[in-house]
């Protein structure tokens, strides 16, 4: 006979990937995750309160990332981070779109809950570095910075350099003197940070990419908000030629496997600077002659659990194989500190099992009532032509609490009664506040009622074990 199971007991967090509300045609209007993290995250640097359980010894490891120093020193084992970290994960990121006091007030948080940080020493050798700190283990997070270079022609006189010394150099008191007509050669998400910062500073950028929109790795509303502020971007375009202050580009058509190929038509566009944005690199110097590690298409290969071959060294971010955005690097920094953890005590880190997924075949969203996504606040165009505010704005606890309450808490039980109210046969139990219910199976006779009702698909049958 099928009776109810246990509840699909998940924490309350949305699964913005995966969850049933972002999994339908309505899809555009579903739960803003990011926003309302925001909101809780500014809520966490004014009450923070975790502290670390217990001590563990003297292991000690250098991870220069600074979240997985926050998620090593919460377990226990006190952490370093080396002087290149601070301050390393804004320099490629506009102001923008990430204000500086929000990074900073992070990073300090970091610092306040006891993470030890070095300032002015580099680190050169990983090997060399753990043996004269005594360190047990190592996180490696250096990120990508290293522009990659493309065989244009170009005369003597042609000026040329890359995204990412432009978008460091925005962080000092010199800003880079790129003219007044710059072409930015790519269609990645740097690509599009260039073209919109040195359109705030006064010049016309214009973006030269050789494939489509729909094929740019850039994303999407990236794209729409420098088409808004006056980028002007040609596609299916590349640079044939470069020169003191004008470029030749070739324009493409595809094929008919959909590949861009040379047509032969050339256009001539004013350019004072071309800015490459191909894509980068990552600086491994620091791991030459560190035995049995894998090197990879210029990143470091790790195990699951994020060590590489060599006993000890851990790495994540963009010097791994992975989708290199700031949460993936996070997330990477949250991993290797439970694995991390685990390794300095002999053990193997055992993530708890996933629950199935409630899709929304499994939801009742009638018993929902309609509620219009929150529009988060955006800059006027003039502003974003002209400043560097930030250009969408976060939500305030009324919207944001508003937005959070529109989740369907996709197989999270969250206490509605239904089951309770519906049962014919009196077994589901009530537990009290925040301890959700119990089914008492001497009584169930598994007609089903409880899981058809179930507005959040929090209950599934199971086959009753004889």
């Amino acid at each position: 006979m099928n009776k109810p199971g246990a509840y699909w007991w998940k924490t309350t967090r949305c699964l913005p990937r995966w969850g049933a509300c972002v999994t339908t045609p309505a899809k555009a209007h579903a739960i803003a995750p990011s926003s309302t993290r925001r909101w809780a995250s500014i809520l966490w640097n004014v009450f923070w309160a975790t502290r670390p359980s217990s001590a563990a010894g003297n292991s000690q490891h250098p991870p220069p990332h600074p979240a997985n120093a926050c998620w090593s020193w919460a377990r226990g084992h006190p952490a370093s981070l080396p002087p290149t970290t601070w301050r390393a994960w804004d320099i490629r990121i506009p102001k923008y779109r990430l204000p500086r006091e929000v990074l900073d007030a992070e990073v300090q948080r970091i610092l306040d809950m006891g993470v030890t940080l070095k300032l002015n020493t580099k680190v050169t050798h990983i090997e060399q570095s753990m043996k004269e700190g005594s360190f047990d283990a190592a996180f490696l997070a250096v990120g990508a910075h290293i522009g990659k270079r493309a065989m244009i022609p170009a005369g003597d006189a042609a000026h040329i350099v890359d995204a990412v010394s432009v978008l460091r150099s925005m962080e000092g008191e010199d800003k880079p003197m790129l003219g007044r007509k710059v072409v930015v050669y790519g269609g990645g998400n740097t690509a599009v940070d260039v073209a919109r910062t040195v359109k705030r500073m006064g010049a016309e950028p214009i973006i030269v990419y050789r494939r489509t929109r729909d094929k740019a790795p850039a994303h999407d509303f990236e794209i729409e908000e420098a088409l808004q502020e006056g980028v002007m971007i040609k596609w299916l375009s590349t640079i044939k030629q470069a020169g003191d202050s004008s470029i030749t580009i070739e324009k493409m058509a595809l094929d008919d496997k959909g590949f861009p190929q040379p047509t032969g038509e050339f256009e001539t566009l004013e350019a004072d600077s071309v800015v490459l944005a191909l894509g980068q690199d990552v600086d491994l110097s620091l791991l030459q002659g560190v035995p049995n590690l894998e090197i990879k298409d210029g990143t470091v290969q790790v195990s699951p659990n994020m060590m590489t071959g060599h006993p000890g060294i851990f790495a994540g971010g963009d010097m791994v194989p992975s989708e290199r955005t700031v949460t993936v690097a996070v997330g990477h920094g949250k991993k290797a500190a439970h694995n991390i953890d685990a390794w300095l005590r002999g053990t193997t880190y055992q993530p708890a099992p996933k629950h199935e997924l409630a899709e929304f075949g499994k939801l009742n969203p009638w018993y929902y009532s309609d509620a219009d996504k929150t529009v988060r606040p955006m800059l006027d165009i003039i502003r974003r032509q002209s400043t560097f505010e930030e250009v969408q704005g976060g939500l305030d606890e009324t919207t944001a609490l508003f937005e959070a309450r529109r989740c369907l808490s996709c197989g999270n039980c969250f206490e509605c009664d239904n089951c309770y109210g519906v049962c014919p046969d009196n077994a589901v139990i009530k537990l009290g506040p925040g301890k959700r219910f119990e089914f008492k199976y001497d009584y169930c006779k598994g007609c089903g009622i409880c899981v058809a009702e179930c507005p959040c698909g929090a209950i599934k049958m199971v086959t009753e074990e004889t």
